[in-house]
């Protein structure tokens, strides 16, 4: 074997060997940010379901407490913002989930009041569709805990992967930024009790 092809074969496998580790980190990069991006799909729908769960709430109240008009109203306005505040996956800043956060807890403050209000209608409280819709709430509550804990998981795995070395070089390299974890309001990591958290 001539001398000059051992230089050769040496840099061919180390440029090989690169270019695998360079594709690897790329691969799983993409993956781990395509999943937290997924998970915060989760965590949108979580919250629709609970406007939707609100909006069936708001019928049933407005059927027994026709005196609540105010109460309901904000009910409604708030559910309105939530609903009209959406994030794009690829754009998850601090400042608009902290946007969104705050459209959020505008809503479980109108709700907060709507179930103080009703405690004064006794047909409401043996009202099996607003007993029901009720308990769906709180279980929504739990369930949106639940899956903005899943997505903050997963941007944390991602954050690792991209700010350890070496993967922090690459990282640089091939535009991959740190994703931001959503932060919630103080006093919202518990999940809502609906009936007995808002009568404090």
């Amino acid at each position: 074997m001539k001398k000059w092809l051992i230089p050769v074969i040496v840099i061919a496998v180390i440029v090989y060997g690169i270019y695998n580790w360079a594709v690897g980190f790329q691969n799983t990069a993409v993956e781990t940010q395509e999943n937290a991006k997924a998970k915060w799909s989760n965590v949108e729908s979580a919250y629709q379901r609970r406007n939707d769960l609100i909006g069936n709430l708001v019928s049933t109240v407005k059927n027994a407490a026709e005196y609540e008009k105010g109460t309901l109203t904000a009910v409604i306005e708030a559910r309105a913002k939530a609903t009209s505040t959406k994030i794009d996956a690829n754009n998850l800043s601090a400042e608009n989930m902290a946007q969104f956060q705050k459209a959020q807890s505008g809503l479980s403050g109108a709700l907060g009041k709507l179930m103080v209000v009703v405690e004064k209608y006794p047909e409401l409280q043996a009202n099996k569709n607003f007993l029901a819709l009720q308990s769906q709430i709180e279980s929504t509550e739990n369930r949106i805990k639940m899956e903005r804990d899943r997505f903050n998981e997963s941007v944390n795995i991602y954050n690792k992967l991209i700010k350890k070395f070496p993967g922090s070089f690459l990282a640089g390299v091939m535009n991959f930024d740190e994703m931001d974890l959503y932060k919630s309001n103080p006093g919202s990591e518990n999940a809502i009790d609906v009936g007995e958290k808002f009568k404090e």
